[in-house]
């Protein structure tokens, strides 16, 4: 069930342009806590209906800047931990906390304000390019736009089109290839500048040289970010700190990709091809 109410008292605020926590205080000034990105969940239970739970009992930790890939067949529960952390739903059971907050008392558009997004399924709105990007910070300066988009691998493109910046898009980018509005997605992320990203890094029906861009603008996106990959394609999580298997719910590996490897359990099967995720 989606919550009716944001009972939410913590805020997120800028202090010399860093995010910070302010904890409200009812004598005296109130708290402040420069975000680290540190993201928990402790013995989760998650259902869409009471009798069926989609996620069971699930603890895992993301500590500041570490990158954690979600593997697992469709319905094993990669997406819901993400739409959880942003509490698309509430949890039935334990507990989710970011900084050792439970989300629950973070305001809901603070918390949301707080984490990136780059989904496979893109989506433009009819304006500039430039404000396209400048929508995931609407106070950017025009120079903050470029240098989103150099760090996105999109400004090259960008430069080639005939107006450049200003070009103008129309049905949700129709005249753009599927890369290309890809990489305009990671720009827009970039310039919010979030402290935690969550990236569904599937890049089918993309070519070769526009997905070697689309690896490169993510890896400059993904740095020193707390990073929640739902992995479609095992060769690109190679290089993630802790990879966690799922199945019907539940952590059944984790590990880094070598130490997965040895263990020759599910993720070996899986890397080496005895096992498709469908």
């Amino acid at each position: 069930q989606k919550p009716e109410e944001d009972q939410g008292i913590v805020r997120l605020g800028y202090v010399d342009g860093m995010p910070c926590w302010i904890h409200p205080r009812p004598e005296g000034e109130d708290e402040i806590v420069p975000v680290k990105g540190v993201v928990e969940f402790h013995h989760v239970d998650f259902g869409y209906h009471a009798k069926h739970l989609i996620l069971k009992d699930l603890s895992l930790r993301a500590d500041q800047g570490k990158k954690l890939a979600f593997v697992g067949a469709t319905g094993a529960g990669k997406t819901t931990i993400t739409n959880l952390i942003n509490r698309f739903y509430e949890i039935r059971k334990g507990s989710i906390t970011f900084d050792g907050i439970d989300v629950r008392l973070i305001k809901k558009d603070d918390l949301r304000r707080s984490l990136g997004i780059v989904l496979q399924d893109t989506h433009l709105f009819t304006g500039t390019i430039r404000e396209n990007i400048r929508f995931g910070n609407l106070d950017a300066t025009d120079e903050q736009v470029v240098q989103a988009a150099k760090l996105a691998s999109a400004h090259s493109f960008i430069e080639r089109l005939p107006q450049g910046y200003d070009t103008m898009i129309t049905n949700d980018g129709a005249s753009l290839s599927q890369g290309q509005r890809q990489l305009l997605a990671i720009a827009r992320t970039a310039i919010a500048d979030p402290p935690v990203l969550i990236l569904d890094e599937a890049t089918s029906s993309i070519d070769t040289r526009t997905e070697k861009l689309i690896e490169k603008g993510m890896d400059a996106l993904m740095e020193g970010r707390t990073v929640f990959v739902i992995a479609h394609r095992l060769s690109t999580i190679r290089n993630a700190d802790e990879i966690i298997v799922l199945d019907h719910g539940m952590i059944v590996e984790e590990g880094s990709h070598d130490e997965l490897l040895e263990k020759q359990g599910i993720y070996y099967q899986l890397y080496e091809g005895m096992f498709e995720l469908s």
